[in-house]
């Protein structure tokens, strides 16, 4: 595992710490997410129904638009778009964004790596060179929510996450959501990032 500038597993069980601070490992191994993750703070109150998970990130990576993963020029066809792949890994994904944006019957692959969009407009190319192929951000947020769903105490279907930047913030229980916990984290999330 990824080394973790800090990572602290609190609950009011002493004995429940190292099984605690095992399942939080076990599951950022599982997701690869130890990397990604630059603090983190776990706080579990068994008699309040409580698991409390606050994180910080290393970085947040930016959007990946086509620009990024192909060339993009004007077609030799007048109202086309040439697009060059250096990479076929995201080719399925910029496919259905391409049919949903200029139908199916617009878009041409007449090699592997070469698309060919009909778009009746010559100056569509920026437009097409800032289509959003993948957004890490997105995928991140949802990973994470995934990892402290897994982490969280079997039963605690009573959720709150959120992630705005590369703050992350998970509370959940078994009853009614207070707005003190979610507080409480909020203010655990300041305390990891200040020390």
């Amino acid at each position: 595992m990824a080394t973790i500038e800090k990572f602290v597993v609190e609950t009011t069980l002493e004995s429940e710490i190292k099984p605690y601070r095992k399942i939080v490992e076990d599951v950022l191994t599982d997701l690869a997410m130890a990397g990604k993750i630059s603090r983190i703070h776990v706080v579990v109150r068994p008699e309040e129904s409580l698991f409390l998970m606050v994180a910080t990130l290393r970085r947040v990576l930016p959007l990946i638009k086509v620009s990024d993963i192909a060339e993009v020029s004007t077609g030799k066809v007048e109202g086309t778009v040439l697009i060059e792949l250096t990479e076929e890994k995201p080719l399925p994904v910029l496919l259905e964004l391409l049919w949903d944006k200029y139908g199916r019957n617009s878009v041409d692959q007449p090699e592997r790596r070469t698309l060919i969009v009909t778009t009746g407009d010559s100056d569509e190319v920026n437009n097409v060179k800032n289509i959003v192929v993948d957004d890490p951000h997105k995928s991140l947020k949802a990973t994470l929510a995934d990892m402290a769903i897994r982490a969280s105490p079997e039963g605690f279907r009573v959720r709150y996450h959120s992630l705005t930047g590369s703050d992350f913030i998970f509370v959940a229980t078994e009853d009614q959501m207070k707005p003190e916990w979610v507080e409480e984290a909020n203010m655990l999330l300041e305390k990891l990032k200040g020390d």
